[in-house]
């Protein structure tokens, strides 16, 4: 029997009142099937994307635990510990557990990198009850002995395939080894590629499998269609697409860092309100440009793939592929960013003829062809009269032109001294350079030589 509202999952009276003014009134079916067995205690292997409310499906039995437990909050050691991939990941989890948890007297505190440490060892240090961190920066804060890991009674692995991506499975090893054996562990991942099944054996115990994974990959309310487009042409392609006012928030996805900033440029030389976020940002310009457009100032985001999984910004209309990924996973992700919370969406791919085989690729993943919606045979010059260059390769270098010979000209010839005269004038730099005996004995005075472009001394 499928539940209609949350009354029915045994949660605390706080965390319901939170649920009703967040405006959750119907459960995810993973929420469904998680809640009541986290509030027992189980260990969880939970396959689902993104969108699918798994974050509320761990934080409210989490919260509702700790406030039954009431477990004394001691300074440096938290109960319960959430990993996460990146840093707006991160943020966006800590600030879900403070809102379902306004009603209780929890502490939570987040801790990733790209920032300085103090404010974070400062809370660690006060006691909290709730750590959501990256992985890199949490084993920084360990090895300075400013966090430890052996009152971790509950352990969160978010997003987990995502951190094998990124190089995080090793970190992530070692802070489930420094947590205590007997714990709640909770895996979540879209994915279950070979080495997050292996490390899910290694941490888990008697899980229960939860996969809410859909049929199809892909949402299915999200209309997905393809412009075959040369790269060229794109830049027009994109500011026509954005002329039309129904697009009102737009991500915008790249496939590197100077790609998304290239993007975010023309954009703006186009008269559009656009941000760029990506890695090789520093944290508080990544905070501003995501509160920008999470608030609506900034109608345009353009983002590399750091943040498919990372941004959770309700009512984005379009996403549009600006290049495709070279994963096809990452393209499930990045159009998961609209058509949340039961509303609808579209996606646009833009596929140059470099790019057929990442969207066979995705075609092949997704088990469904992508609508093909127009063909752009040639470059179209924008507007403002501007030659677009790919985000994606160098601009050509401009050709040397050779150099032409005159008719009835010879180069010029160079006289070549004799032997004995070119001895005789190296015998008298090398006495003025004080490297040969002078001509009446012993060494003359040292001199400095300054030798022309001809290699004469002057």
């Amino acid at each position: 029997m499928q539940l209609t509202s949350f009354d029915g999952l045994g949660l605390a009276e706080p965390l319901q009142r939170a649920l009703k003014n967040e405006g959750y009134l119907e459960p995810t079916p993973i929420q469904v099937k998680a809640i009541p067995l986290l509030i027992e205690g189980k260990d969880l292997l939970g396959i689902a994307q993104t969108g699918t409310g798994k974050t509320a499906a761990f934080a409210l039995p989490i919260l509702h635990r700790l406030s039954v437990q009431r477990a004394q909050r001691s300074p440096r050691r938290p109960h319960a510990l959430i990993l996460a991939p990146t840093r707006e990941l991160a943020g966006q989890i800590n600030e879900r557990f403070r809102a379902y948890g306004r009603g209780l007297s929890l502490r939570t505190a987040v801790v990733f990198g790209g920032v300085g440490q103090a404010q974070q060892v400062k809370a660690l240090a006060q006691g909290v009850d709730i750590l959501i961190a990256t992985p890199g920066r949490l084993l920084d804060l360990h090895g300075q002995q400013h966090v430890s890991f052996d009152e971790i009674s509950i352990l969160v692995l978010d997003e987990a395939d995502r951190m094998l991506d990124m190089g995080f499975i090793r970190d992530v090893r070692k802070i489930v080894a420094a947590c205590r054996k007997e714990r709640q562990t909770l895996l979540f991942s879209a994915t279950m590629p070979p080495d997050i099944a292996k490390l899910a054996s290694e941490v888990l115990r008697n899980p229960v499998r939860i996969d809410v994974s859909p049929a199809t990959v892909t949402v299915d309310r999200i209309d997905q269609k393809v412009y075959f487009v040369p790269t060229l042409a794109k830049r027009a392609l994109l500011t026509e697409l954005l002329a039309d006012p129904a697009m009102d928030r737009v991500l915008v996805f790249t496939r590197t860092k100077r790609g998304a900033d290239r993007v975010c440029k023309f954009l703006r030389q186009d008269g559009l309100i656009a941000e760029a976020i990506h890695g090789n940002k520093a944290q508080n310009a990544r905070t501003r440009a995501l509160e920008a457009f999470r608030s609506g100032k900034a109608r345009i985001l353009v983002a590399t793939d750091i943040a498919a999984r990372g941004i959770d910004v309700p009512s984005i209309s379009h996403v549009i592929n600006y290049e495709l990924p070279n994963e096809p996973e990452s393209y499930v992700h990045r159009i998961g960013r609209t058509a949340r919370a039961g509303a609808g969406g579209t996606a646009f791919s833009f596929c140059d003829p470099t790019e057929r085989a990442h969207l066979r690729a995705i075609e092949g993943l997704t088990r469904s062809p992508l609508s093909v919606v127009g063909h752009r045979l040639s470059h179209s010059q924008p507007a403002n009269g501007r030659r677009e260059e790919s985000s994606a390769a160098k601009p050509e270098s401009k050709p040397r032109r050779p150099r032409q010979r005159q008719e009835g000209r010879r180069p010029e010839a160079v006289a070549t001294p004799a032997p004995e005269q070119t001895k005789r004038q190296w015998r008298s730099y090398g006495r003025r350079a004080g490297v040969l005996p002078a001509a009446r004995g012993g060494l003359s005075r040292p001199r400095s030589v300054r030798l022309s472009l001809a290699g004469e001394p002057r």
